[in-house]
């Protein structure tokens, strides 16, 4: 067998990896983007308008940002800058924006490309406003993470935010197609292979090709592999669903319904193959504490706690050892008490806000902080309700208009059944004392 690996190459020449030697030429020939790279997409109409502003890619790995940020500064004539944030400080991005004041000052503008822009911290990333808006550079940030939660509000102000989307299975195709003209021979993948190795890409078109590679680098003359044989030579496993797809969509449907149904078995199961399938551990803990919030609610308030330190438990351990966490959580809310109560409330009362929205509340229960207001009868007649006989004055609340109104009905379960006896008493204790009112 060591005669499959041995390298044909002679010796001292450097391989171009495949993903390099098939980077496409043109925008055009962006594979899998055509929303953005398309006859009729967002960054197309940019160059035809002959304006390009700033620009934030947001995106998974392999999907084509760096690639497009290269076309469009060929396409526009700017000089092209590329700097990571991983490795980049404030001195390089110093160096960066005076050997762009030079060009500007010669007549020729700056597309500053920067990987991992989110990893950049406030101050660094305020440091590129004031070249963004003299017009000194360009930029195009790229990020694989939601560039609402992890860059300033002022970078956003000022760059359009475009989304590169996975690669489908077709892209992909279209792809592998493209290598193998490259290389003049065909993937030595049967068929039921080649889709596998589809799905080891996972929407990442890099991945794709790179596998590639390593099938062709393993094949012997005449060889052709199976799927199991791909897996054992690639030493990757496809993931069971496509993240993007349906079977992503029914697994957590179905891990949601057996938690609601009370069933930790099937609620493991499904949490396991979840895992095994790839899904992203935190897209799980966030399923997890919408089960706690939804369906089990306040007859037990410990389970959205459980539901976060499980989460925190797997930020602190990481994978393979913070899954367990979940699981744990899994099982606890599987076996709490359930109910909706709370959610079906929330939703009553946010129709009712909608219906009503333009009501006052009632005067009493108004802060007077003026003369006028106390004299037109803000606060007039408020109760303090801890001067009160169980501490409670059993006044309305409500707009008058709108009438006293029940969202909330707690079930008798769990520690809602102790909510249930509360509110039973004060609603006693309300209509006893409007009676002696009246």
């Amino acid at each position: 067998m060591a005669d499959l690996f041995e390298n044909t190459e002679p010796a001292g020449k450097v391989v171009q990896p495949l993903a390099d030697r098939l980077r496409p030429k043109r925008l055009e020939d962006v594979v899998g983007q055509e929303h953005l790279t398309g006859p009729e997409g967002a960054l197309t109409r940019m160059i035809r308008s002959g304006s390009l502003g700033s620009l934030i890619f947001w995106g998974p790995p392999g999907t084509g940002k760096t690639t497009v940020a290269r076309l469009l500064a060929g396409e526009t004539s700017m000089a092209f800058e590329q700097i990571s944030a991983i490795f980049s400080g404030v001195g390089d991005l110093k160096k960066v924006f005076e050997a762009a004041r030079l060009r500007r000052a010669q007549g020729r503008q700056t597309l500053l490309f920067v990987d991992e822009i989110h990893r950049f911290n406030r101050a660094q990333q305020d440091s590129f406003l004031p070249v963004m808006e003299d017009g000194t550079v360009v930029l195009v940030g790229a990020t694989t993470e939601n560039p609402s939660f992890e860059l300033n509000a002022a970078l956003l102000s000022r760059a359009r935010v475009l989304v590169f989307h996975p690669l489908e299975s077709e892209s992909l195709e279209r792809l592998l197609a493209r290598a193998e003209a490259a290389e003049g021979r065909a993937l030595p993948l049967d068929g039921q292979a080649r889709a596998v190795l589809l799905r080891m890409a996972d929407g990442d078109g890099r991945a794709a090709l790179s596998l590639a590679e390593e099938v062709w680098r393993a094949a012997g003359e005449g060889e052709v592999f199976d799927a199991e044989m791909l897996q054992k030579i690639v030493q990757r496993r496809a993931p069971v669903y496509d993240k993007s797809q349906d079977g992503h969509y029914n697994l957590i449907s179905a891990l949601h319904k057996s938690v609601r149904g009370s069933d930790p078995d099937a609620a493991l199961y499904y949490l396991a193959r979840m895992f095994d399938a790839g899904e992203d551990p935190l897209y799980i803990g966030r399923r997890l504490v919408r089960m706690a919030v939804e369906d089990i609610g306040l007859a037990d308030p410990q389970a959205l706690v459980i539901a976060n330190a499980a989460k925190d438990a797997y930020d602190y351990l990481g994978s393979p050892e913070g899954e367990l966490a979940f699981a744990q959580a899994c099982i606890y809310l599987a076996t709490a008490p359930k109910s909706n109560a709370a959610y079906t409330a929330f939703k009553s009362a946010m129709a009712a806000a909608r219906e009503h929205g333009s009501l006052l509340p009632p005067k009493h229960i108004l802060n007077a902080p003026t003369r006028l207001m106390k004299e037109t009868g803000y606060g007039e007649g408020y109760q303090y309700d801890h001067d009160l006989p169980e501490a409670f004055s059993g006044q309305d609340y409500f707009p008058e208009a709108m009438g006293r109104r029940t969202f909330y009905d707690p079930p008798e379960r769990g520690f809602e059944r102790e909510i249930r006896r509360r509110l039973d008493y004060w609603s006693r204790l309300r209509r006893e004392r409007a009676g002696r009112q009246g």
